[in-house]
């Protein structure tokens, strides 16, 4: 018998669930049933967000500098209070400096992979005594966690040049899964990493070889566009994705299958 998949009376809390993948994420969330609690700096971002969403009833602003710990734990505390509960994480935020190897200095290095990866496990770590047992983690990694970026592409196209702390913190980000996974199997948690592919911001998208570099890479052709993770991220949040855990999850159009 085929069975819908709903999030009907989950909680989920979505770092930066109002960014470019964040938006998509937060929405496929709502539009399965749940309840979502964007976690971020910018309440102005999060009304554009919720201007935009037609079930804003149960789309929620919480306050939360990922940088900082009494912060991710406030944030948490406040879900708790309101919604008396946490089903789902969602660590998408991140915050990163980079450049060209050569010019990317020891302490610019060290910010990507604290914006990148440590913020992911402050995260974790401070949502473990709100997540029930069956609860559900889902890191937002890369394809680059998992790749080495082709460098012919940003020949024309430098400003968009990918840095060599961001692919380091998002292999990280799947390992730490992988751990997670195992550590928190006894309590039934799965824990799982979703790696995107190329899915450019709109002002990146605005520049059309650019995008047409990256179309022949994958195997559709195509750029990426945030509704294409809304299914995994559901997928995973849910009862249907029970037995899924300690998984790095590619959605690149087929990028790192040649």
């Amino acid at each position: 018998m085929t069975q819908t998949i709903r999030l009907d009376q989950k909680v989920a809390a979505i770092t930066g669930g109002y960014g470019h993948l964040g938006s998509a994420i937060s929405q496929a969330m709502l539009v399965h049933g749940a309840k979502v609690f964007v976690m971020g700096r910018s309440e102005e971002s999060f009304k554009a967000l919720q201007e935009n969403t037609s079930n804003a009833e149960h789309l929620h602003f919480v306050s939360c500098d990922i940088s900082q710990q009494v912060s991710v734990k406030q944030a948490f505390e406040a879900i708790r209070q309101q919604a008396g509960r946490l089903d789902i994480l969602v660590n998408n935020a991140f915050y990163l400096k980079g450049d060209l190897p050569e010019k990317l200095n020891d302490d610019d290095f060290a910010y990507g992979i604290e914006g990148t990866l440590n913020s992911a496990y402050r995260c974790i770590r401070e949502a473990l005594a709100y997540l029930p047992d069956g609860g559900r983690i889902i890191n937002i990694g890369s394809m680059y966690g998992s790749v080495s970026p082709d460098f012919a592409i940003y020949k024309e196209h430098p400003d968009f040049f990918n840095p060599p702390n961001y692919g380091a913190a998002k292999a990280g980000l799947a390992q730490l899964s992988r751990y997670f996974a195992n550590y928190l199997g006894n309590r039934q948690i799965s824990v799982n990493c979703i790696s995107p592919g190329a899915f450019p911001a709109p002002e990146v998208s605005k520049h059309e070889s650019f995008i047409a570099e990256i179309n022949k890479r994958t195997a559709l052709g195509r750029i990426g566009k945030p509704e294409d993770l809304g299914g995994i991220c559901v997928l995973l949040a849910s009862d249907h994705g029970s037995y899924i855990t300690g998984q790095n999850i590619h959605v690149d159009g087929g990028w790192t299958s040649r």
